[in-house]
């Protein structure tokens, strides 16, 4: 293997390695993201469940006022 084309496969595979450790970081904060939309996701059903819960009650009296 020649001199040059030894440097241009060293070349090649340590951009590689810069491409990989690109990615790892990337996957990284994609994985956090995803954790953090997961956590606001839970915490909205929550919310959401709440409201209505609190609707059906709400509900409910309005009938029994109705009805008496």
């Amino acid at each position: 293997m020649s001199d040059e084309s030894f440097n241009l496969l060293s070349t090649k595979v340590d951009d590689l390695i810069d491409l990989c450790a690109e990615m790892k970081r990337e996957n990284q904060m994609l994985k956090t993201d995803q954790s953090s939309w997961q956590n606001e996701r839970q915490q909205l059903m929550e919310k959401n469940q709440l409201a209505k819960t609190r609707l059906q009650s709400v509900l409910d009296r309005l009938k029994a006022m109705d009805n008496s």
